[in-house]
C-alpha cells in the first residue's frame, strides 16, 4: 500500500468515533447545536459515502448514469440549503433554493465542459459538479439564512423605507444586501489563503492521481474561482428571492 493513501481499518474507525465524539460534546456543551445533530451527520455522511463507493463505479462508466447522479446532487442540495433557510422542511423552500443552486453551478460545469477544460467523461464531471453543487449549497444556506434573519430582526427600517416611496423588493434589497455579501467571505478567504494555508481537495487529488505539482496547481485554481463564481451568482439570485418574498418562512 502506497504510503500516500490513507489505511482503512480499525484505527479509522477509532479515529472517527472519537472525532465524532469531541464534535458533539463541544458544540452540546457550547450550546452550538443540537447534541444529537452531529453524531447524526456523522453517521449519515458514512452510510452515504459507502454506498457512493460501492456505486461510483457504474455511475462514472454511463453519461446517463452520469446526469441523473448530478441531478440527484442538485435536489439533495436544494431540500437541504431549503430547511437551513427556512427553518421548514417544505417542498416549496426547496424548490426556490433550487434556482440558486442550479442556477449557479449547472451552467458553469456545461461552460467547462464545452470549453474542453473537463473531458465529457462521468469521472471527470461528477467530482467537478459535486464541488460547484457543493459551493452553491453552502453559499444559499448562508446568504438565505442572513437575508431572512435581517429582514425580520429589521422589519421596522423595511416599513420605513416602504414609507419613503421605495418599492417593496428596493425596500428589501436596502436592508438586507449587504450582509448577504458575507456568505462570499468562505470561498473568498478559502482563495486568497489556498497554498499558504490550506492545500485542498482538487490539488491533493491530482498529486495523488500521479498529476504533476503544475496541473494540480492549475485544477486547483480552476476549481476556486469557478466556486467565486457559483457562489456569487447563488448569492444574488437567493438575495432577489428573498426580497420579492418568494424565498420566506411565512408558511
Amino acid at each position: 500500500m502506497s504510503s500516500t493513501m490513507l489505511e482503512v481499518g480499525p484505527r479509522l474507525a477509532i479515529a472517527l468515533v472519537v472525532l465524532t465524539l469531541v464534535a458533539g460534546l463541544v458544540a452540546g456543551f457550547g450550546q452550538l447545536v443540537p447534541r444529537r445533530q452531529i453524531p447524526i451527520a456523522a453517521a449519515r455522511a458514512t452510510l452515504q459515502l459507502g454506498a457512493v463507493s460501492l456505486l461510483i463505479a457504474a455511475i462514472v462508466s454511463s453519461l446517463w448514469f452520469t446526469a441523473l447522479f448530478v441531478v440527484a446532487m442538485v435536489t439533495t442540495a436544494a431540500w437541504t440549503s431549503g430547511q437551513r433557510i427556512t427553518r421548514a422542511s417544505r417542498l416549496t423552500s426547496a424548490a426556490w433554493a433550487a434556482l440558486p443552486i442550479a442556477g449557479s453551478s449547472l451552467p458553469i460545469v456545461l461552460g467547462l465542459i464545452v470549453g474542453g477544460l473537463v473531458p465529457l467523461e462521468g469521472i471527470a464531471i461528477v467530482p467537478i459538479a459535486g464541488i460547484l453543487i457543493g459551493g452553491a449549497m453552502t453559499a444559499t444556506s448562508l446568504a438565505g439564512r442572513r437575508v431572512l434573519d435581517e429582514l425580520e430582526t429589521r422589519h421596522g427600517e423595511v416599513e420605513a423605507a416602504l414609507s419613503l416611496g421605495f418599492a417593496d423588493r428596493d425596500a428589501a434589497l436596502e436592508i438586507c444586501r449587504p450582509s448577504a455579501g458575507q456568505a462570499l467571505v468562505p470561498a473568498l478567504d478559502q482563495t486568497r489563503t489556498v497554498g499558504l494555508v490550506t492545500l485542498p481537495g482538487a490539488f491533493v487529488g491530482v498529486l495523488l492521481g500521479g498529476g504533476s505539482a503544475v496541473e494540480a496547481g492549475a485544477t486547483q485554481l480552476l476549481v476556486l474561482v469557478g466556486l467565486l463564481a457559483v457562489d456569487s451568482v447563488a448569492i444574488v439570485v437567493v438575495t432577489e428571492l428573498a426580497a420579492r418574498a418568494r424565498l420566506t418562512r411565512r408558511p
